[in-house]
């Protein structure tokens, strides 16, 4: 793997970051869809969209024109929902295994949602999936701008997963993957993939890769004939788990936070 990730820069687990929306004058005059989006609603253009759609209220008339200016005095709905800015609030969790990445499951399993419930009074969203039997780095933030960001294609946010397989990989195998292969949705190639040195094991390999298609790792050894006995994301977007045992989460540091921002 290459050596571009940023170190981790630490934290206190008893001494979480804040991240607040800035408030010096509350007369201040920002845009709407700027509004929008901090208050983690949309997206910048798709709030556009939906102010000229008229779907957003200001002071209870409709607003259609796009580059409206409103202060946090005034009250905005959208959907005839309030909207309100809020602190933004990002989360790094260890996803253990046997849990799924949804914020709510009709079959009652656990969800990321149980494990972050008390991370803060913001209500957070995971930043993308992760398998049910998946594990490692999640990120969950109400940051609705950067979490579109980081799962746009165009991003193209670089994962590292650690991949225990049913029997020993391939050097042949291993070349198909960075060459590139062709599965059901197109063809695909991995950015690198290696041996665990560590694990002194043939059968664990270390896979970088930027696509965000669904269960990609999984297919990509499925396809080449192996089992996946194991799965776990170790890095996502310079993120890494250091420190941070399986099932347990902390708030990102200020450094980490204006990375991500640079993605």
């Amino acid at each position: 793997m290459n050596n571009r990730r940023p170190q981790n820069n630490g934290y206190n687990p008893h001494r979480p970051v804040e991240y607040t929306e800035a408030i010096v004058d509350p007369n201040e005059e920002l845009r709407l869809n700027k509004y929008l989006a901090n208050a983690g609603v949309c997206s910048r253009r798709e709030a556009d969209e939906h102010i000229a759609n008229g779907l957003v209220k200001v002071n209870g008339e409709v607003v259609t024109e796009l580059g409206t200016k409103v202060t946090r005095k005034d009250q905005i709905m959208f959907n005839d929902q309030p909207v309100s800015l809020e602190r933004k609030v990002y989360v790094l969790l260890n996803k253990p295994k046997d849990t799924v990445t949804t914020s709510d499951d009709p079959q009652g399993r656990q969800t990321v949602m149980d494990l972050v419930r008390n991370a803060s009074r913001e209500r957070i969203y995971p930043v993308g999936r992760l398998d049910r039997n998946t594990t490692g780095v999640l990120l969950l933030t109400n940051d609705g701008d950067l979490a579109r960001h980081l799962t746009h294609p165009s991003a193209k946010v670089y994962k590292i997963y650690q991949v225990e397989l049913d029997r020993p990989v391939t050097r042949e195998d291993m070349k198909q993957m960075l060459d590139g292969i062709t599965l059901e949705d197109g063809p695909i190639k991995v950015d690198d993939v290696q041996y665990v040195q560590a694990a002194n094991d043939k059968r664990i390999v270390g896979v970088e890769l930027h696509s965000g298609k669904n269960r990609i790792v999984r297919r990509i050894f499925e396809h080449l004939g192996y089992n996946v006995h194991k799965l776990d994301r170790v890095v996502f977007a310079g993120l890494t788990k250091k420190d941070l045992p399986r099932g347990r989460y902390r708030e990102l540091s200020e450094q980490e936070v204006g990375f991500l921002m640079m993605v």
